[in-house]
């Protein structure tokens, strides 16, 4: 499972699930405003995680083979199948409702069968944003800095600066400066808002945070 090879699970593999379910277990039925209490429980799950928030219910097998940067939100009822290492960046943000699937098996119906299975790495860059109900696939590579539409299937590799949406999804345009001083539907920020913006850019001085698009 390690390297990527077709295994089939072993008392190893069981005895790791049964900490994840019983720490999914635990944040899944916490009190959701004990924000600290949550916070707790991701730490102990991953392993790690500084500034990482991720909002219950959330589902995986192993934990210990995520790791996501900081800054990055992940929403309600996200499901990580990770089987293989699954990696997001810092900033990243998660709608509800999005599943991430490293795991898979034998097309054929015999070789399915013998319980051999596998896991393929999955990994999605900095300031990433996946809309609600998408579907990463295995071995998909999001790049830095993309929108991907709600209800998308990724199924092939996604390159930085995209706006991507559909099943299966597409690339539908780059992402440019043009797009850092509006929102929805490119309706521009409001002189207060739009203000306050540049005000933060200029202070924070962090460019993986506030990049430049190319």
């Amino acid at each position: 499972m390690d390297k990527g090879l077709l295994y089939i699970s072993d008392s190893t593999v069981f005895e790791a699930q049964k900490r994840a379910r019983r720490l999914t277990q635990k944040l899944n039925t916490i009190d959701r405003s004990d924000f600290e209490g949550i916070a707790a429980i991701i730490k102990e799950l991953l392993g790690k995680g500084e500034d990482v928030f991720i909002n219950p219910p959330f589902y995986c097998d192993y934990g210990d083979r995520i790791e996501i940067g900081k800054g990055s939100f992940i929403n309600y009822n996200c499901t990580i199948l990770d089987t293989g290492r699954v990696r997001i960046g810092e900033n990243a943000q998660i709608a509800p409702n999005v599943s991430i699937y490293t795991a898979g098996h034998p097309v054929h119906p015999a070789t399915r069968n013998t319980h051999y299975e596998y896991g393929v790495d999955i990994t999605i860059g900095d300031n990433v944003w996946i809309g609600g109900n998408s579907v990463i696939c295995p071995g998909v590579t999001i790049g830095d800095n993309c929108v991907i539409g709600a209800g998308s299937v990724v199924t092939k590799d996604i390159p930085a600066w995209s706006v991507a949406a559909g099943n299966p999804c597409r690339v539908i345009r780059r992402i440019t400066e043009a797009d850092r001083e509006v929102y929805y539907r490119n309706i521009p920020a409001d002189p207060d808002a739009l203000d306050h913006m540049h005000r933060i850019w200029e202070e924070a001085g962090d460019p993986r945070k506030y990049p430049t698009a190319p």
